[in-house]
């Protein structure tokens, strides 16, 4: 798989078959993803990787959590989304989420059947696999950074090595559960989670992909002649 087919191919996939994923091959692809960029090779990433029956007892500890606690733990760390999200990002986001709901089957004004759609995300969609990436608090901004493109390439060689992942923000809205089960350092703070696996490609939850804007709605070229 080349690097373009890899980035091409590469989705969030939100409905997963329950094929193990060597622990090996993970592992292998960690130690590849930590030549990922980093500012002065600070290489801020902190790792937890769960499978087996970690994984099992903590997806059943999250699905007691979203209903004793469905606001998540308070106060929250950070906010996704800026607040408010102005345009034009509010309405990508919304539409992708019409297009998600639209592919499931459901509609957008289901309140109750868009809260459960969204509490698969505790569930890593039924993945094999999941990580928890973490940060010292210390870290500035540009160390935030150096996790996206961490985590990005942990993504394509995922889709390299011919399987799926799906990156997961949603996390942060229950960083104290997730840092008493794992029991992480208090200096670290959660910053997502990911799913890993091979997707279900009979699932109706993986036949959505997200739109992007055109080139020229977000790049200008500032150039002098070229060939």
């Amino acid at each position: 798989m080349t690097v373009t087919e890899a980035v091409l191919s590469r989705r969030s996939v939100r409905a997963f078959l329950d094929t193990p994923v060597p622990m090996p091959l993970i592992a292998e692809i960690l130690r590849k993803a930590s030549r990922a960029p980093s500012g002065g090779n600070v290489q801020p990433w902190k790792l937890y990787v769960l499978a087996g029956e970690p994984l099992d007892d903590f997806k059943a500890l999250m699905q007691r959590r979203i209903i004793e606690c469905p606001e998540g733990d308070l106060p929250l760390e950070y906010h996704v989304y800026p607040q408010p999200l102005k345009a034009p990002y509010r309405d990508y986001r919304f539409k992708n989420a019409v297009d998600y709901s639209t592919a499931v089957g459901i509609a957008r004004e289901d309140k109750a059947g868009r809260q459960r759609l969204f509490a698969n995300n505790y569930r890593f969609f039924g993945a094999p696999l999941a990580l928890f990436c973490f940060i010292d608090r210390e870290m500035g901004s540009p160390q935030w950074s150096d996790l996206g493109m961490f985590l990005q390439t942990v993504m394509l060689l995922v889709r390299e090595a011919g399987l799926d992942s799906c990156a997961q923000e949603c996390w942060s809205r229950y960083h104290r559960t997730v840092r008493d089960f794992l029991k992480s350092p208090e200096e670290l703070m959660l910053f997502c989670g990911m799913a890993i696996g091979s997707g279900d490609p009979d699932a109706a939850a993986n036949r959505m992909q997200a739109d992007r804007a055109p080139l020229e709605d977000w790049c200008k070229f500032v150039v002098g002649e070229t060939p």
